[in-house]
């Protein structure tokens, strides 16, 4: 089964399929007998299968190039996050690989402490990627490549309903309901109604989080239900575009004319404007209250070394050659194949790529709204918790102030388990 980097924002895990470890490819990017007085140090570098056409060649080309040891490159199809979990209590793991890396990994000294190469460059990185990455003041995985979610706008249509796209909650409650008719609706948050793919952003809307910087629970705020009581309503005014031959993550509801409004991601942005042309801008999630914010969440792999190499100190170089010194391959991997952003802030502002349009408000947004949409700290047992509960509120009506509640006191008790 192939994935695109967009997983990274689902809330669900990086693949689905089945096989704790499944067959893969492999690539050493040259021959066995290291010639020209190369290293003959091997590696093991870990990819997850991505759907993005020419993504795998890219990486074994970076990894031929390396001169300072011998990188054989594996694509893993199959449940990526299973097999690496359980190939790093072996021998026979990576020593490298793509990966959170998870608290599991963290706290379990499976992972090795890279805090020493991002020396001198670590503010270059985008916060909202990195942040998930520390544990205890020590960085544990060194960002990839930035993925994103948006809302995209039709101009006519708002034009045409004399509509501004809307800056706070309460405007975007208000343009659904006004460019909703019997052949378009207003807005379209996933198939749904937004359960699954908001996920935190209307509680960072609202100036909250899921987890403070202390460790401690972050939405337990009465702005949270006022926040989601909001997104109820648009699932009750029947303003949601809801049944859509394709969810979220594709624009062809957007592109078709189904909807004026989509939240997707930016990987969707080439596609819409060959389609589209310079009708559609796209905005961060509207602030909600006095003390909300724009909200853009991001999510990154971390390129991570596992404790049980035998070479750790080569992996280490490796991971620093190849993700922190390498920009010109960063900013390849990034926008070569599929359409992403680099995690260093400066190469998003030099590519390209990402200078006019759509693209560079994009990458404004992400440096300005941007917060990890999976936090170190937030568990599988607390995400379950609070997207049952979403799910409740939106589709069923349920209260948000006693659901909520009830999710605040299995998040206490969660995070009260792993900072212990």
């Amino acid at each position: 089964m192939t994935v695109s980097r967009r997983t990274l924002l689902a809330g669900a895990g990086v693949a689905a399929g089945s096989g704790l470890l499944a067959a893969c490819g492999s690539d050493t990017g040259r021959s066995d007998d290291s010639s020209g007085g190369k290293s003959s140090v091997k590696l093991q570098q870990w990819y997850h299968q991505y759907g993005e056409q020419g993504t795998e060649a890219a990486v074994k080309r970076y990894a031929a190039s390396y001169e300072k040891a011998n990188i054989s490159v594996q694509w893993r199809p199959g449940n990526y996050d299973q097999q690496v979990a359980a190939a790093l209590l072996t021998d026979s793991g990576p020593d490298v690989f793509e990966g959170g890396p998870n608290l599991n990994m963290i706290q379990g000294g499976q992972v090795v402490d890279v805090t020493e190469l991002l020396d001198g460059v670590k503010d270059d990185f985008n916060p909202g990627v990195l942040e998930p990455k520390i544990y205890r003041d020590k960085i544990w995985g060194v960002p990839q490549v930035i993925d994103m979610q948006l809302l995209f706008y039709r101009k006519s249509m708002l034009a045409d309903k004399n509509i501004r796209p809307p800056e706070t909650l309460d405007e975007l409650l208000d343009a659904a309901q006004a460019l909703t008719s019997d052949k378009v609706k207003g807005l379209f948050l996933g198939n749904d109604g937004g359960a699954a793919v908001l996920n935190g952003t209307p509680l960072h809307a609202a100036g909250l989080t899921f987890v403070t910087k202390d460790g401690k629970v972050g939405f337990d705020d009465p702005a949270a239900a006022r926040a989601l009581g909001k997104i109820r309503q648009l699932y009750a005014k029947d303003t949601l575009l809801l049944g859509a031959p394709a969810d979220w993550s594709d624009p062809s509801a957007f592109i078709q004319g189904l909807t004026a409004m989509q939240w997707s991601g930016l990987w969707a942005i080439p596609q819409v404007q060959k389609e589209l042309g310079d009708d559609f801008g796209v905005l961060p999630f509207p602030k909600d209250g006095t003390s909300g914010a724009p909200a853009v969440p991001v999510g990154s792999y971390g390129s991570a070394v596992s404790a049980r190499s035998k070479h750790k100190d080569v992996a280490k170089a490796f991971v620093k050659w190849l993700w922190v010194d390498n920009t010109a391959d960063q900013t390849d991997f990034a926008l070569s194949y599929g359409f992403h952003i680099p995690a260093r802030i400066s190469l998003a502002k030099k590519a390209d790529k990402l200078k006019k349009g759509a693209a560079a408000d994009a990458v404004r947004y992400a440096t300005d709204h941007g917060f990890p949409d999976a936090p170190l700290l937030w568990t599988d047992a607390s995400r379950s918790a609070y997207q049952d509960s979403l799910s409740r509120i939106i589709k069923d009506g349920a209260n948000p102030d006693s659901e909520l509640r009830g999710v605040v006191r299995k998040v206490n008790a969660e995070l009260a388990r792993v900072t212990k």
